[in-house]
């Protein structure tokens, strides 16, 4: 398995619409997407994309504002402890996600519930943040179709 780029930092937020002022207002964002539920998940999600080295908008690591959607969401657990939000986990993509997920349960990572589509569309699967620096890690299959 090869790590792949960083591909965007979750963010859990009370409120993505707040949260979309703070980065259009203070931190000069030009490139949002649309927020979008996932039922599945228990979560509303939109993305902020970032500039990339050459400063071209949408080709950088995105934000993903994650907002619960619901009194199921399993997202709730984490803005009970963090009432303002904060980050909730960094993505790596890879090349064969099932590849990915063998080798880390070959080295005794945790994997939290099966492998299943993410907002991008692609199968991802989470690593436990006890097994991973203390960092709730998303492991995606890199987009086929140069989707971001």
């Amino acid at each position: 398995m090869k790590l792949g780029r960083l591909n965007h930092i979750g963010v859990a937020t009370p409120s993505i619409e707040e949260s979309l002022r703070y980065y259009r207002d203070t931190m000069g964002a030009v490139q949002i997407t649309e927020p979008f539920d996932l039922p599945e998940q228990g979560v509303t999600v939109c993305f902020v994309d970032t500039p990339d080295s050459t400063g071209e908008v949408g080709k950088g690591t995105q934000i993903e504002l994650i907002e619960p959607l619901g009194e199921t969401s399993t997202l709730n657990t984490f803005m009970e402890k963090n009432p303002l939000g904060g980050q909730h986990h960094v993505c790596y993509e890879v090349e064969d996600i099932e590849e990915a997920r063998h080798w880390f349960e070959g080295r005794g990572k945790r994997i939290l519930g099966p492998t299943r589509i993410g907002a991008h569309g692609t199968p991802i699967f989470f690593l436990h943040p006890k097994d991973m620096m203390g960092q709730l890690t998303e492991i995606m299959e890199t987009p086929k179709k140069d989707a971001h």
